[in-house]
């Protein structure tokens, strides 16, 4: 780590808050029958909020998010994991470029919800988000490629905590133990329920119905209907917390490396080179 600005501070401050948010969800989608509450983002922070020190603790979490989208910027942007410009590393790059777009308009509703109580509607993102895709031309088929895409990436998180990817940035002392399993179930946990996202996702494009798009409480409520559902829920959800005490791991043991100007020009491509 070089000597200076402390990015590692943000980026592990971001992972940070993140776990906090998935614990959050975790806890309300296991417990939803006495808290109350969907299992999503914008209820997590909500029930937060009004706990003793709710705003400052909402607070310090849109802060932690803002770390991280400025951290998935330096991974997208610089290149700061060494990924590279081919094929499979510019869609790498791509998502974690959406992931800091989606992560920055929640630090914004975190942040406006402590300061002003406010900050915006309560509703699920995804439908809000499917709203304004199919609100442009062809909308219809871009929520099915948006849906696509989150199910291509829920893929991707279930292969990457399955080959426990993951150790090549994530370098837990003891890769054989309780902290390691909790992490790959954890990723496997959140890809399916990014991949079902994905799915209701595509169907509300297919529908041209914004309402159908699926949140992560929806997806959680799919899974729910299946044969053994309630089972199938409680893993889920408690896998979802796996996930958060992951990103905890993360912000301890991630490998996190300066982004520098150089790299960034570097790492994106000049018009006319």
């Amino acid at each position: 780590m070089s000597k200076g600005f402390r990015f590692d501070v943000l980026a592990k401050g971001g992972y940070t808050a993140r776990g906090v948010v998935f614990l959050l969800i975790a806890g309300l989608a296991l417990f939803s029958g006495v808290a109350g509450g969907r299992p999503e983002t914008k209820s997590a922070l909500s029930t937060l909020l009004a706990q003793p020190f709710g705003r400052i603790w909402v607070g310090m979490i849109g802060l932690g998010l803002l770390g991280f989208v400025a951290w998935r910027l330096a991974q997208s942007l610089a290149d700061s994991d060494g990924h590279g410009r081919d094929g499979k590393a510019l869609a790498i790059r791509a998502a974690l470029l959406g992931s800091a777009i989606t992560y920055l308009g929640l630090a914004g509703y975190a942040l406006g919800r402590a300061i002003f109580l406010g900050g915006g509607s309560e509703g699920s993102g995804e439908k809000g988000l499917a709203g304004w895709i199919m609100s442009q031309p062809f909308g219809s088929y871009l929520a099915i490629a948006v849906g696509a895409g989150f199910v291509i990436g829920g893929i991707v998180t279930v292969a990457k905590g399955i080959t426990r990817k993951f150790e090549r940035y994530v370098k837990i002392p003891d890769s054989k133990g309780i902290v390691t399993l909790i992490c790959v179930y954890g990723l496997v946990a959140r890809g399916i329920v990014f991949a079902i996202t994905g799915i209701l996702f595509a169907y509300a494009g297919f529908r041209v119905d914004p309402q159908q798009a699926g949140s992560m409480g929806d997806a959680l409520e799919w899974v729910r209907q299946l044969p053994f559902g309630s089972f199938l829920y409680i893993a889920v959800a408690a896998g979802l917390a796996a996930f958060g005490i992951y990103n905890l791991v993360e912000a301890r043991y991630r490998v996190i490396s300066n982004p520098s100007l150089a790299g960034a020009r570097r790492s994106i491509p000049l018009a006319g080179s």
